[in-house]
């Protein structure tokens, strides 16, 4: 009986100690391991075994994170006050940046894209912000993939979310694109007027340099308004129509 009371107190230290010793990681996971405190290797998948009180491990998950970016006020190039998020789409390529580089690369990285985004789109319009979100996107991938390199972390996507505005900013836009719908129509319409002018302009030069041609047009309306017999119409007769008659 005494010897259990002995043997049983050992029996659990060993299998505490097998428990912190033995790791198994799972093919998306690698573990970065230290000495003594000086970083020794990564290992995995598969069993991993440390030695006790010598060795610790760091699990590091390889899988593609997501972390979304908290909404943030932005100022935009055009002073005007708006509310962006986004989401971050992002994986560790090289596990011991990770952990010896950064303290906590999650919320480096979270940080890091907070800061990014209100420096990036305060540099664009509100315009550009509506209409231009792929280039944005890729503007914010290629910064936060450059500044994250040095932890070990290659940023795949960056999406922007919503942008929103304030409710008289949204009426004001509205003004502004029926204002901008209405010049259009305008220069629309002076096109047309001018391209008809310049017409007319050709077609009486025409007409002044044949006179019989003058004539046939001015037939041609006649037969045009007696076709109307609903009223009656009083109209000069050109002498020069008198003339060519006399003349036949």
């Amino acid at each position: 009986m005494t010897q259990i009371y002995i043997w049983a107190p050992l029996l659990i230290v060993t299998i505490i100690i097998l428990g912190t010793s033995i790791k198994v990681l799972r093919e998306y996971d690698r573990g970065v391991t230290f000495t003594l405190g000086r970083f020794t290797s990564v290992k995995g998948p598969g069993l991993i075994i440390l030695i006790p009180f010598i060795q610790t491990m760091n699990r590091v998950d390889l899988r593609t994170l997501v972390v979304d970016v908290p909404t943030q006020d932005v100022i935009s190039k055009d002073n005007v006050s708006v509310k962006v998020n986004a989401v971050i789409y992002f994986r560790i390529i090289e596990p011991s940046k990770a952990i010896i580089q950064v303290e906590n690369y999650m919320a480096a990285t979270s940080q890091l894209a907070q800061t990014t985004l209100r420096s990036v789109l305060g540099k664009h319009e509100l315009d550009e912000m509506l209409s231009e979100r792929d280039k944005l996107n890729t503007d914010l991938q290629e910064i936060l993939d450059a500044q994250t390199d040095a932890w070990g972390i290659k940023v795949a996507n960056v999406e922007i979310k919503h942008v929103d505005i304030d409710e008289s900013m949204v009426r004001a836009i509205a003004r502004q694109a029926e204002a901008e719908r209405i010049r259009r129509a305008m220069v629309i319409n002076a096109l047309g007027e001018q391209e008809a002018a310049e017409k007319i302009v050709e077609a009486a030069n025409a007409l002044a340099k044949e006179p019989q041609a003058m004539q046939l047009r001015y037939l041609k309306s006649l037969q045009d308004i007696a076709s109307d017999k609903t009223n009656t119409i009083v109209f000069p007769f050109p002498i020069e129509i008198a003339k060519m008659i006399k003349l036949d």
